[in-house]
């Protein structure tokens, strides 16, 4: 009987091991698909959102736009074509909440430096001040990676409608003219396809980490074909 089980022990490890990947499988299979929200203008906070689009339920994505990136050159929406990136809005000579902010984005860059689809986008909600001369010297003092990450610049109505009526997440300020911006800290996760996936505290650490989980969930989506 002894000499029975020796000789078939090693079959018995092998089945074992088989039965559990083929149960383990079977149940990944059966585990409902962690799809991220496709956010609306009618879903976000009215404050944030341009009235011409507060009520807009569908079919909403991040509009064409044209700005200078730190180094002086021209960035669109094909600088983006086919990843996913995070966006915010800022401004260089900022005290509050944006070097906060900054180095948030600076440990997210850290942490998708290896990874090709995955882009960052800071836009100046002044850019009369945020020069690209301004920029170059912000993105140095922050440890800036051209290749993950712009600082853009531009024309100020651009950059307004881009913020309410494309990333849902500035507020506007009446008093100083008819483009000036109150910018919150939000950061902005935008999909291959240009629409909005999710908004996070960009002052707090657990909405970063909530941010990363959420970008995971997001990149297996596309690996698994279900965007």
């Amino acid at each position: 009987m002894r000499s029975f089980f020796a000789k078939y022990r090693l079959f018995g490890i092998v089945f074992f091991c088989l039965c559990a990947v083929i149960i383990y499988l079977f149940y990944e299979a059966l585990q409902p698909q962690k799809l991220l929200t496709i956010y609306q203008p009618a879903m976000v906070n009215p404050e944030l959102v341009d009235s011409a689009m507060q009520y807009k339920r569908k079919y909403h994505t991040v509009a064409d736009f044209s700005l200078i990136n730190q180094n002086g050159e021209t960035i669109t929406q094909e600088t983006y074509k086919d990843k996913i990136y995070i966006a915010d809005f800022f401004f260089t000579t900022c005290p509050t909440i944006c070097p906060i902010m900054t180095s948030h984005m600076s440990d997210i860059q850290d942490r998708i430096k290896n990874d090709d689809d995955v882009m960052l986008l800071s836009h100046s909600v002044t850019p009369q001040i945020d020069s690209v001369a301004q920029l170059k010297k912000y993105a140095l003092e922050k440890g800036v990676d051209d290749s993950k990450w712009n600082l853009v610049t531009g024309d100020k109505k651009q950059i307004y409608e881009l913020a309410r009526k494309s990333y849902l997440a500035v507020k506007e300020d009446g008093d100083g003219g008819p483009y000036d911006m109150i910018h919150t800290e939000n950061f902005i996760l935008v999909d291959k396809q240009r629409r909005i996936r999710g908004f996070y505290d960009g002052t707090k650490k657990e909405d970063v980490e909530k941010l990363m989980g959420d970008l995971e969930i997001l990149e297996n989506s596309y690996r698994k074909g279900k965007e």
